[in-house]
């Protein structure tokens, strides 16, 4: 598995991130099929649409619970890569309206759990592993710029606020286009108002937006 190990963006708080700790999500696996016993399955993570790592999830049937084996390659800084063969324990709880729902259930702390994160050696939950959450500590300026980001890639623009406009994504309607333009731009203004205050090249402060 490309990239376990290296590479994370911490958060502001100093902590590594949720974002950018390859979570594992047991309802997405569901919903591809990937939990049916005996399915062998490669999973990725993607970065501007393309692959950053992968894995390989099967999936067996027991006589009271499931399991999946998680197969990566570990690559740490400066050492050999290592061959990671990882089972995790899955549990099932009834639903409602019928039928059941998975978990996992962290290899670490054992509590039940629908997304582990692929932080350093081995998967775990969010609390064994110690991360935040990417908008944990966030400051408006930092934070409208993710989400300047967010929308210049549903626009199919190079990410980064600083670099230019890009055209209207072929297809889309005109309405929606500048309806998304005016948001970017929104942010885009946010972002750099914030900078510059940072930087103190802005005295004057602007009020509350939600954003």
């Amino acid at each position: 598995m490309g990239g376990i190990g290296s590479g994370r963006r911490p958060s502001y708080s100093g902590k590594d991130t949720t974002e950018d700790s390859m979570p594992l999500d047991i309802r997405r696996l569901q919903r591809a099929g990937a939990l049916l016993p005996g399915r062998l399955v490669t999973w990725q993570w993607t970065v501007n649409d393309r692959v950053s790592a992968s894995i390989q999830v099967h999936a067996h049937a027991h006589a009271h619970a499931g399991s999946v084996t998680l197969g990566y390659n570990y690559t740490p800084h400066g050492r050999p890569v290592e061959v990671i063969s990882q089972t995790v324990w899955l549990e099932t709880t009834p639903c409602v309206l019928g039928g059941s729902r998975s978990w996992f259930t962290c290899p670490t702390c054992s509590k039940r759990v629908a997304v582990i994160y692929g932080a350093g050696r081995l998967f775990a939950c969010r609390r064994c592993k110690g991360l935040a959450f990417s908008s944990q500590g966030e400051a408006a300026d930092d934070r409208a710029a993710r989400r300047a980001d967010r929308i210049r890639k549903r626009l199919g623009w190079q990410i980064g606020i600083l670099n230019g406009p890009g055209l209207k994504p072929k297809g889309m309607h005109q309405r929606t286009y500048q309806r998304l333009l005016a948001r970017h731009d929104a942010f885009v203004g946010l972002s750099l108002a914030g900078m510059a205050k940072k930087l103190g090249l802005l005295r004057s402060r602007f009020g509350d937006i939600d954003i």
